[in-house]
């Protein structure tokens, strides 16, 4: 059967997000001082605290990342002296500081032509557990659809995610393929849905997981080629 739709992973897919992370604390922080004097200095080890504290209470929140972050910094406010209202207000104002720069990304340099060239071929879609929002990265008219584990309310490797990518797209599983850098996640999650799997490994990395890819490419630009006469392997 031929191929009708690849599905993509974002964070170190097709982009690095460590120095966007780092960034994003560090704009956070800045605004903290500026906007909620009263918080100080946050030791890393509290935040943790809270964090460890709310996915005990909440371990549903481990797949709710923008959820997860607001709370963390409504209860950080809280325990500052900052009372309820103000406290949720400003871990809003927060979060929204954290989540724009969070999209202050660096696209590799192959990911517009690559996703110009397939999209004309196949239909593309968007599994993320993140919540990077390609609409606000100018890659939406590349996807038919992205899903998120904030909104699904479970994450990869579970295969739900796959198995709503096939439903959106109307395509069974042997016509699908999935790009993504996360052995677990990404490979061994798509291939249990019954997809095929192809890792992005630009550094060179060893294979740690169980179960290998279908195929592992180093440059997104190699994709066009491979997927041409893409044979899925059982």
């Amino acid at each position: 059967m031929s191929l009708r739709l690849i599905t993509f992973d974002l964070d170190d897919t097709l982009w690095d997000v460590a120095p966007v992370m780092h960034s994003a604390e560090a704009v956070l922080r800045d605004w903290l001082a500026q906007h909620a004097t009263r918080l100080g200095p946050i030791p890393i080890e509290h935040l943790w605290a809270i964090r460890s504290r709310l996915l005990s209470a909440d371990p549903g929140l481990k797949h709710r990342l923008s959820e997860l972050r607001r709370r963390i910094l409504f209860h950080a406010l809280e325990d500052a002296g900052y009372a309820q209202t103000e406290a949720a207000e400003l871990a809003e104002l927060g979060f929204q500081v954290f989540l724009a720069a969070r999209h202050q990304v660096a696209l590799f340099p192959e990911v517009h032509p690559t996703l110009e060239h397939l999209a004309e071929r196949f239909i593309l879609g968007v599994i993320t557990n993140g919540n990077a929002d390609v609409r606000r990265l100018g890659l939406a008219d590349y996807f038919q659809f992205a899903l998120c584990a904030e909104e699904l309310g479970i994450g990869k490797p579970d295969p739900k995610p796959f198995l709503t990518a096939l439903q959106h797209a109307d395509v069974p599983a042997a016509q699908a393929v999935h790009i993504g850098d996360h052995p677990s996640d990404d490979i061994a999650g798509a291939r249990a849905a019954g997809l095929g799997a192809i890792w992005f490994n630009p550094q060179g990395k060893a294979w740690s997981g169980e179960q290998p890819p279908d195929a592992e490419i180093r440059s997104l630009a190699e994709l066009p080629a491979l997927l041409q006469n893409w044979k899925q392997t059982q």
